[in-house]
């Protein structure tokens, strides 16, 4: 079992879940396998194929929490909750990703050591050279496309990779996001949470991956998801036009 090294960083990944017992073994196994002393925390909104009872077994056996929702409550909500646990339990840095292997935990420690660099914010890129996307359609990859440039335009966003859910942040970047009230309960949260660390002027790093297709398990995105994430695009741009205060790009 590892031992949290307290001279250390203390790392706490942070991983919403929803129907993926297909998937969670393997990754927590390779979570816990990495040269590294870290703790995760697993969010699940009740997923109806047991993947919280998997991971109270793991529970037993590795520095790992799991907070059990009532129902599904969105992306963004879990992680507004296990951001808040990793926080109470003295995190200096947060990272959060998704249970589906579409983001390689063998790539964990670079986000480490770029943070460590000192970056305030690492997020993997599919969008910067070296990173790409396997196993999507051209439809897909056009719509994703899209969506970005148009955020990006929108928003006066620096990130080439805006919708990215692969990424470490240092502590005091999760509480001044938490002290905002991010309204977003989706995969908007990405947007949202981007946008006001852009705002603020937080050093942001871009390191390459390679962002695979789930290969087990059903996606989560949503028509409605898809929706909420150009109105949460509007409504920033309407407040940020109500402020009246440049949208500052990274320093």
């Amino acid at each position: 079992m590892p031992v949290l090294d307290t001279s250390s960083p203390r790392i706490t990944i942070v991983i919403p879940t929803y129907d993926e017992a297909e998937n969670i073994t393997l990754l927590l196994e390779k979570i816990f396998s990495l040269p590294l002393s870290l703790s995760v925390i697993v969010v699940d909104d009740h997923s109806p194929d047991g993947t919280g009872a998997i991971v109270r077994s793991f529970a037993q056996r590795f520095p790992l929490q799991l907070i059990a929702r009532p129902r599904k409550l969105g992306l963004g909500s879990a992680y507004r909750a296990g951001f808040q646990k990793a926080l109470e339990d003295g995190a200096d840095f947060v990272m959060e990703m998704d249970a589906d292997f579409s983001h390689d935990p063998v790539l964990i420690p670079q986000f480490i050591q770029t943070i460590r660099a000192g970056a305030d914010v690492v997020i993997g890129s599919r969008r910067i050279p070296g990173g790409s996307i396997t196993d999507w359609s051209l439809r897909r990859r056009f719509a994703s496309a899209s969506a970005i440039w148009l955020s990006r335009l929108v928003l006066r966003l620096k990130t080439q990779d805006i919708t990215s859910g692969f990424r470490c942040f240092r502590a005091e970047v999760v509480r001044f996001l938490l002290a905002r009230g991010i309204q977003s309960d989706g995969y908007a949260f990405q947007e949202e949470t981007l946008y006001l660390i852009e705002r603020r002027g937080f050093r942001v790093r871009e390191i390459p991956i390679v962002f695979r297709d789930r290969r087990r398990g059903k996606s989560k995105l949503s028509r409605k998801e898809i929706l909420a994430f150009f109105a949460t695009l509007f409504r920033l741009r309407i407040q940020a036009f109500r402020d009246r205060r440049p949208i500052a790009g990274r320093v």
